[in-house]
């Protein structure tokens, strides 16, 4: 599986690749279904921090997981497939992938 940028009828930002280094990417990823209350943000951060990534994870007031990653496309890639299973007691129903062009911290953290 790919892990593949939401597609818009509004055009994308435009990234500040000053917010990143050369060979680097980040993306928001909105994480639906059941994934609060499963241990959702500590195991993405765990896994974050596995594969250096840094950015957050947080929870949103409508049951929704807010992801936003920053590091190595390989490490992005590998960490939005792992979103859309999650922590066994998650069950994910849906990811919505956008990029990212604000300033990300230098590690990950939950929120």
């Amino acid at each position: 599986m790919r892990c593949k940028l939401a597609r818009s009828r509004v055009s994308p930002p435009t990234i500040d690749r000053s917010l990143l280094s050369a060979d680097e990417q980040a993306v928001r990823c909105l994480v639906h279904g059941r994934v609060q209350g499963v241990w959702f943000r500590a195991t993405a951060a765990e896994r974050a921090q596995r594969l250096q990534l840094r950015g957050w994870a947080k929870n949103l007031a409508d049951g929704r997981v807010e992801v936003v990653i920053a590091g190595s496309p390989e490490a992005v890639a590998e960490m939005c497939r792992w979103l859309w299973t999650g922590p066994s007691g998650a069950q994910v129903s849906g990811v919505k992938l956008v990029e990212w062009n604000e300033p990300v911290g230098p590690r990950f953290q939950t929120l």
